[in-house]
């Protein structure tokens, strides 16, 4: 049968569907490396016809028959993450328990206890939730949980996600946003960090699509306008290297690498620079098979040597991952070169078993190949994710922060004083280094030595230190370690040692809160608790009451802090004039049913406050938090803590659009930098001067060595009067870049 157009496809009759269903499942059984031999077909068979006949008559919102979509979560996790018969038919059946009238217990009699369980792993969390942790983490324990038992569970998680991201249109747009801020929080690091990169590349440019469909939009046509370009440059790249490797008896496949849109986003937000300054667009992968009897390691070394004598390396974009592998199993040697025309190339080599680690993942391949030192690196990462899991304490978004920096951290090398090497997070202190040696040695630490220098116990260790931590018998845990430890091991371990004692001070801290409460002829409920959480910056009641207790927070200002109305984190409005007759702005609800709202500022509605973690300004892509009030707190779709509560508290986002606004002015901060001339500043602030949109606030040029850089801060309506203003200034002479300074903080 041809391949029916998706628009097309669903007016098929019963027949030609149930052809198109079967010629599916065909493609899927072939792409399937692992699901040849005759007892994996008869599993696979069996498990597509029990799936088949369970979600008969039942369309997703698209309106395509249901079965495709195990099908299809069921190809992923065959062809594009490795599994064998077992996982491929626990993915055709993920839905069936939660889905139809199957029992967990019916699939393991019919298909056995391991299939039984992976299927119960995937099964969604039922009953009754805890009234203090949303939705979305508790699934997101009950995942982990079952992952920690087989780590297929979060494989076909990863697949069913994927899938879902794919088809995501059909959506109403606050459930896109939900489910694609979950996907860039948590399913995205996990992927990187099982190793499935291709996975974990698409996850996130899938999430940009959803949550920024305008950058992405704009990224992707600049990346295909210049596709052929750069084709035509890594040909002209590619060919003496060809040419030398060929001659030196290599064999090997040489390709172009595209960077993925989500990445050139990314760092454009990182180092603030424009779509035309990223240098390493470019790039090239080495796969060789590896010649008799040489390590794969001397081999990678070999050809970047015969690269290095064609084109010129930049010495600090050398990264050597096959000396010592990432955490998650990554091997290979990336080097960045000075290539034809100017431009910079990347080039990563690696051996055909370093790429298919690459391809398939870590945890997929080794974790049932039998590597056991790989598999007891995978179970030592396991084992820190079960002790997240059994902090009773943490707060839904602090369990989240604890997951990703366990998950998505940067890397970083430090050695023992015998040699010896941990991989530790970016950021980690000596304390977080002596507790994953042992939690003995946490307890007992009084400083360390790095490269031979006294340090202490909060000082943040570099990659490449070599540490030696000094410890005494007299030595007892301290609660100040809390303050300054940055791992969840850490974390985890300081706080069971103060477990009992915690909760008893937490139990003090409560009745010291009442008490003063009780003076004012208050009592203790969710508004009050959020207004103290947001004067002193902490995320949880737990928090607050324990530093009540310890006599870290003093109560003698706390009516002070309740009577103050901008002592809340979110600002309700400018109050800015400039001569102007300032309305306050409403929401209008445009359709309830799927939680949209247009944003104006044309009446005295209080029901909405702009968000000053991110303070977006009307024109900038937006997404509303319903709090507990039922207000309204505007975020910027970027800003770190909107991901963080699309993905815990998916239910209360709202989308939102901003009419065109003309009366509210906003500040915003644009930086310029350029070559120093007699008359610059006068230059660009007459133009601000005669722009009638605009109004300068304040402004700061420093100049040294013929160059300038200028920060100037300035109230304006909407990102399309700051839009067309910088592209005035942007036509000075002289100048180089005029960027807008998105405060996002998070």
């Amino acid at each position: 049968m041809n391949q029916i157009s998706i628009m097309s496809m669903w007016n098929l009759s019963p027949e030609e569907e149930d052809l198109f269903i079967q010629d599916k499942f065909n493609d899927l059984v072939s792409a399937c490396p692992r699901c040849q031999d005759k007892a994996s077909l008869k599993l696979i068979e069996k498990a597509f016809k029990l799936a088949l006949e369970a979600h008969s008559g039942i369309k997703r919102k698209s309106g395509e028959p249901f079965i495709l979509h195990p099908i299809e979560v069921a190809r992923i996790a065959g062809a594009e993450m490795g599994l064998g018969s077992k996982g491929v038919a626990a993915a055709l059946l993920h839905d069936v328990v939660e889905d139809t009238e199957y029992t967990v217990e019916d699939i393991k009699t019919i298909f056995g206890e391991k299939i039984g369980s992976i299927v119960d792993g995937l099964t969604k969390l039922s009953g009754v939730l805890d009234k203090d942790k949303s939705k979305q983490v508790e699934n997101f324990r009950k995942l982990l949980l079952s992952m920690i038992e087989d780590i297929r569970v979060i494989l076909i998680k990863l697949a069913d996600r994927l899938h879902n991201m794919r088809t995501l249109d059909s959506m109403a747009e606050n459930k896109r946003l939900k489910i694609a801020a979950e996907t860039i929080f948590f399913y995205a690091p996990l992927a990187h960090r099982l190793g499935l990169y291709t996975i974990k590349s698409e996850l996130e440019d899938l999430s940009l699509k959803h949550e920024h469909p305008g950058i992405y939009n704009e990224l992707y046509e600049k990346v295909k306008a210049n596709e052929e370009k750069h084709q035509n440059l890594i040909n002209h790249f590619s060919l003496p290297i060809i040419e030398k490797l060929s001659k030196e008896g290599y064999i090997f496949d040489i390709k172009g690498r595209p960077k993925s849109i989500y990445s050139i986003y990314s760092k454009m937000q990182k180092k603030n620079i424009p779509f035309e300054e990223i240098y390493d667009i470019l790039a090239i992968r080495i796969v060789f098979h590896p010649k008799n009897r040489i390590p794969e390691k001397a081999q990678c070394w070999a050809i970047y040597s015969l690269i290095t004598d064609i084109y010129k390396p930049k010495p600090d974009r050398l990264r050597d991952w096959v000396s010592t592998p990432k955490a998650n199993g990554y091997e290979a040697l990336h080097a960045t070169v000075m290539g034809p025309q100017g431009k910079w190339v990347e080039i990563q080599i690696r051996s055909e078993r370093m790429d298919e680690i690459a391809e398939l993942g870590f945890a997929s391949h080794y974790k049932y190949k039998g590597n056991q030192d790989k598999e007891s690196e995978l179970d030592s990462w396991l084992k820190q994710i079960r002790d997240i899991l059994e902090d009773p304490d943490s707060s839904s978004l602090e369990f989240l922060d604890d997951f990703k920096l366990n998950v998505f951290s940067s890397e970083m090398l430090i050695f023992t004083p015998k040699g010896d090497n941990k991989v530790m997070p970016k950021g980690s202190t000596a304390l977080d280094l002596a507790f994953e040696i042992h939690t003995d040695i946490g307890y007992k630490s009084i400083g360390a030595k790095v490269n031979y220098k006294l340090v202490p116990l909060s000082y943040q260790l570099q990659s490449g230190d070599q540490v030696e931590i000094i410890t005494s018998e007299k030595q007892t845990p301290k609660y100040e370690w809390l303050d300054f430890v940055t791992t969840p091991n850490a974390k985890n371990k300081i706080k069971r040692a103060f477990k009992k004692e915690r909760k008893d001070l937490i139990s003090k801290g409560e009745q010291i809160l009442e008490t003063e409460l009780n003076k004012s002829k208050l009592t203790t409920n969710s508004r009050i608790i959020r207004k103290l959480l947001n004067y002193y910056n902490l995320p949880a009641k737990n928090d607050l009451t324990f530093k009540i207790g310890i006599e870290q927070i003093q109560l003698d200002n706390l009516s002070r802090i309740l009577s103050d109305k901008t002592s809340n984190k979110w600002v309700k409005y400018w109050k800015l004039n400039f001569g102007k007759n300032i309305t306050k702005r409403k929401i209008q609800e445009k359709n309830s049913e799927q939680k949209h709202y247009i944003l104006s500022d044309s009446d005295n509605s209080q029901n909405f406050s702009i968000a000053t973690c991110c303070n977006p300004i009307p024109g900038d892509d937006v997404v509303g938090y319903l709090d507990d009030e039922k207000r309204i707190i505007l975020h910027s779709r970027k800003c770190p803590i909107a991901i963080k509560l699309m993905s815990s508290e998916g239910n209360q986002i709202v989308s939102a659009q901003w009419e065109s606004h003309k009366i509210l002015s906003y500040l915003a901060i644009i930086n310029l930098s350029g070559i120093d001339q007699v008359g610059m500043v006068s230059k660009i602030t007459k133009i601000i001067s005669d722009d009638q949109n605009v109004n300068m606030r304040s402004l700061n040029f420093e100049s040294h060595d013929g160059i300038f850089e200028g920060k100037i801060y300035l109230y304006i309506h909407n990102a399309n009067d700051l839009n067309k203003l910088i592209l005035r200034l942007v036509k000075i002479k002289g100048i180089h870049s005029v960027i807008r300074e998105e405060r996002i903080k998070g």
